[in-house]
């Protein structure tokens, strides 16, 4: 009743006036726009006058409100080899080395979508917005066109809260007991993994501030007109919108203007096409779900990667679904069925699957949570390690990287996760902690936009912290007069000394 209640105020809450909302998802990778068109059709269901730019059209366009989509044709094709081309290798690939090929990403992505005649008639059209929605990845170039068109400034942090978006509003984030997001450290972390997880942080920290701003900001001076000032816009956040959950990801600490709505993607089950449907009810002893997410090639995998995981989902009697990219694979078990495309959501809605296996990306795990099934995590890069150490660590999961991926390995994954029922009795217990919110997390994300455009920007909940430079932040000035407090007594100490001892050479001399 209290769910129901709060509900309906929310709604009549998000009809009451309609907006000019502009979302914003540069980055021409499917994941990243499934998330910026949900918010966009979300918005404008709520009846708001929504525009988004992205690199992808939608399908399925929203039936309410105004709905414009303005799409940058050819920047996913272009980038399509610089995002995909060998992803597997990019496990291997060192945190500095990963530092600065997302630096690279993030210009080149900044730069093509500014540049884009669309997106160019868009900025010189004159039009305003009510509020600016726009993706946290690597492209805060991008954040100046909030002033540009008089918007109100919300950025959507399209993994858990880390470094580039807590910075960004003063949000505390204490390397002792929060790992850093592309590390696959526990949430109690030895002396040595604290130590290494505070250096990748001051790395990524002066990477952020010393080599990626000063490129982006000259990349926004160059396209944006009206001569913005960068450093003003990149700090002036209204609100952040977190995918993330705490059935999902760590408890930390979150100023008043970071909400979470992880998982406001989601849609409700559909009904499975003819050909999915009778392989799930056919099969007496449940299914196996295998995918590696919506960017990473599965056949461009190592030939040994790839016997150890047809040999071990082989032995299985469950059946198993892959969505594979190719329309054949040599030696491939009776029990496998391959797949160039599947609907994700609406298969793990049904009650044979008994396994995902997955990549660990955070839309598919928040996905598998929201479905209550267990999962077998592979990570390969960025957050997907730290996504499959939390499905351990709860236990709903069990991970191996994937370039220690070998048959042993996943042959005992596979029959624990299968055999043991604590897994699934994890996987459901954290599902009913995230489905038990007062409001669905797009209800919640309509609600706080509509709430930033209501009172001015919501400068009052803004912590002082974003407008502190780093050493103040840090408290190091403070340190540093403490320090001098201390040592200043010792001075004329050190002074009587050295003259007694300069007297008594002397006298000794004389």
């Amino acid at each position: 009743m209290i769910r129901l209640t709060v509900g309906l105020i929310l709604n009549i809450l998000c009809f009451s006036e309609c907006y000019k909302i502009l979302v914003i998802f540069p980055t021409p990778i499917i994941s990243h726009y499934i998330l910026g068109e949900a918010l966009a059709s979300g918005l404008a269901e709520a009846g708001h006058d929504v525009t988004i730019v992205s690199a992808f059209q939608t399908k399925n366009p929203p039936n309410n409100g105004s709905y414009r989509e303005i799409v940058l044709t050819g920047s996913s094709k272009d980038n399509e080899n610089h995002l995909t081309t060998n992803l597997f290798a990019r496990g291997s690939m060192n945190k500095f080395s990963a530092m600065a090929k997302l630096n690279s990403l993030g210009h080149k992505t900044v730069r093509e979508a500014l540049k884009h005649p669309k997106f160019q008639e868009l900025i010189h059209s004159g039009e305003r917005f009510d509020v600016m929605v726009t993706e946290q990845f690597h492209n805060d170039g991008i954040k100046p066109l909030a002033v540009h068109f008089n918007a109100h400034l919300i950025i959507l942090s399209t993994i858990i809260p880390n470094l580039w978006v807590n910075a960004l509003v003063g949000n505390p984030s204490p390397a002792s007991y929060i790992p850093d997001y592309t590390l696959n450290y526990p949430i109690q972390m030895s002396l040595l993994q604290r130590t290494w997880n505070l250096v990748i942080k001051t790395a990524a920290y002066v990477n952020q501030h010393l080599l990626f701003y000063p490129k982006q900001r000259k990349i926004a001076e160059e396209l944006i007109p009206n001569g913005l000032d960068f450093d003003s816009a990149l700090y002036n956040v209204s609100l952040v919108l977190c995918n993330s959950h705490e059935s999902v990801n760590q408890p930390v600490p979150m100023v008043p203007n970071m909400i979470h709505i992880g998982g406001y993607h989601i849609k409700p089950p559909k009904k499975l096409s003819q050909e999915f449907q009778e392989f799930m009810d056919s099969a007496q002893e449940g299914v196996v779900y295998f995918s590696l997410g919506s960017t990473i090639k599965p056949s461009t995998m190592s030939e040994d990667k790839k016997r150890a995981i047809l040999q071990a989902l082989g032995k299985l009697k469950q059946k198993v679904l892959w969505k594979w990219d190719e329309d054949y694979i040599s030696d491939k078990p009776t029990n496998i069925k391959l797949a160039k495309w599947i609907p994700q959501q609406d298969l793990l809605a049904h009650p044979n699957v008994k396994l995902f296996v997955t990549h660990g990306g955070l839309l598919s795990t928040l996905e598998t949570i929201y479905h209550g099934v267990p999962v077998l995590a592979l990570p390969i890069f960025a957050d997907q390690k730290l996504n499959a150490a939390r499905a351990q660590e709860a236990g709903y999961g069990r991970y191996i990287l994937f370039s220690e991926v070998t048959e042993t390995k996943m042959d005992d994954a596979l029959r624990n996760l299968l055999n043991e029922p604590m897994y699934k009795e994890n996987a459901k217990r954290r599902s009913a902690i995230f489905h038990d919110r007062p409001v669905k997390p797009m209800d919640l994300a309509t609600y706080w936009i509509e709430y930033v455009i209501r009172h001015k920007g919501a400068e009052h909940l803004r912590v002082a912290g974003n407008k502190l430079p780093w050493y103040q932040y840090f408290s190091l000035d403070s340190v540093a007069l403490i320090i001098l407090l201390m040592l200043a007594p010792l001075i004329p100490l050190k002074i009587l000394f050295l003259l007694l001892k300069r007297n008594f050479i002397k006298a000794k001399q004389e």
